[in-house]
């Protein structure tokens, strides 16, 4: 029988009513929906919170020396040498650089020493020192010992400045004693002063025992006198003295400068040193030409020893010197090791590209040629970025001898912060 139309209404309204997937069909679709955006925002959640990639700093090679040739220099054959410029201070040893005896050279100190508690202006003689019955009796021990001496008597009144005078252009022993005992009260303490200032200054290897190098345990090696040297050069009393070739003194009259070679080669001092331990010795200081200007050279020889060839010691010294001088005049040059904009470093991001770290100067030395330059990157061990352009990253410690320049190192375009778009993609 056929159902009627009613009855068939009626059966397709139960049908949609209670079809179970047709009833539960949009309701999947949304939780698959919900589930999908839940997922995404779970994700960009993840990658948000995620620690940024950390920016690395490295250097690159910093192998430098002084363009040019490597040459050698002259160095004696014996002993031990140093060489330095004044401003650019000890460039070059030679030798084992171990304590020597230096006889007459430890009146560098000696020197030193006074003119730093008496300094003495340009053209002032200072105040008077009297001579007593006690430095009468020095002279007359060291005289009869043998010594270098300059002749004095009771009750004479000598100058500061010629006392100087007397301990460096003859090498006066008896008035390196007499200084000291102006200076500190005693020998003993003048001495304790000598090696106070020995470690101020950085002199390894010295040690003094006297305040005119004939005691046994006076002893120091060649680059630290040339470091001596250069600091006394830069007085203009000790300057004036060293480059006398003789003086008149009040009682001992006419005195003529040890140093044979002032006035030659370029010489312009400073002091000689000779006993049979200590050998020739020679601390010189020249004018030469380096690099198209004129400059100091200063230089020690120490410990040279007769020979069939030569049988001075105190001649042995000063041709090896006079050799030295030569060789290093030739040879010397001024030079730019580092250029200013030169990469020394990067900065390392996983979202940019490499941005180097660039010196912001150059740096000029003077050495010689094939030496090498020490050069020390340091970078800070934490970058956060953003960085902008031309900041200030780290620095580059050059050095060569006593020249050093700390040149800061500077960024050559900025480096941007982690973009959100990398953050969400970097897998």
């Amino acid at each position: 029988m056929i159902p009627s139309p009613r009855i068939a209404r009626h059966r397709r309204s139960r049908s949609r009513r209670y079809d179970p997937a047709g009833t539960f069909r949009p309701i999947g679709l949304v939780l698959a929906v919900l589930l999908v955006v839940l997922a995404a925002i779970a994700y960009v959640l993840f990658q948000l919170l995620q620690p940024v990639p950390s920016i690395s700093a490295h250097a690159v090679d910093t192998s430098v020396t002084v363009p040019g040739t490597a040459a050698a220099l002259a160095w004696p054959a014996q002993g031990q040498a140093a060489i330095g410029v004044e401003g650019a201070g000890l460039l070059d040893t030679h030798g084992l650089q171990k304590p020597t005896p230096l006889a007459s050279v430890t009146k560098l100190m000696t020197a030193y020493i006074v003119l730093h508690d008496h300094p003495l202006a340009a053209g002032a003689i200072g105040p008077d020192i009297g001579v007593s019955a006690s430095d009468v009796a020095t002279y007359q021990r060291d005289k009869a010992g043998g010594d270098s001496v300059v002749a004095v008597t009771a009750g004479e009144q000598m100058s500061e400045l010629q006392a100087l005078e007397a301990l460096l252009i003859p090498s006066g022993d008896n008035i390196a004693t007499l200084l000291a005992d102006w200076d500190a009260g005693s020998a003993t303490a003048f001495v304790a002063k000598m090696n106070a200032t020995a470690k101020r200054l950085g002199l390894a290897d010295t040690r003094y025992a006297d305040a005119a190098g004939t005691a046994t345990g006076t002893a120091s090696s060649a680059g630290a006198q040339v470091r001596l040297a250069m600091d006394d050069m830069e007085l203009p009393a000790f300057r004036s003295v060293v480059s006398m070739p003789q003086v008149t003194l009040p009682v001992a009259g006419l005195q003529y400068n040890v140093d044979a070679e002032l006035g030659k080669h370029g010489i312009v001092g400073i002091k000689t040193g000779y006993t049979t331990t200590a050998g020739g010795c020679f601390v010189f200081a020249a004018n030469a030409t380096v690099a198209g200007k004129t400059r100091t050279i200063v230089g020690a020889v120490l410990h040279q020893i007769s020979t069939p060839a030569q049988p001075s010691p105190l001649t042995a010294a000063f041709d090896a010197s006079i050799a030295l001088l030569s060789s290093a005049e030739h040879v010397l040059t001024q030079a730019t090791v580092v250029h200013a904009g030169q990469v020394l470093g990067h900065l390392d991001a996983p979202w940019a590209s490499s941005v180097a770290l660039e010196a912001s100067r150059p740096v000029t030395v003077i050495g010689l040629p094939g030496q090498r330059v020490a050069m020390r990157v340091v970078l800070p061990g934490r970058v956060s970025a953003p960085v902008a352009a031309a900041s200030a990253l780290g620095t580059a410690d050059v050095r060569l001898g006593d020249q050093r320049a700390v040149v800061p190192l500077k960024t050559s375009r900025s480096l941007p912060g982690a973009s959100l778009g990398w953050r969400l993609t970097d897998l």
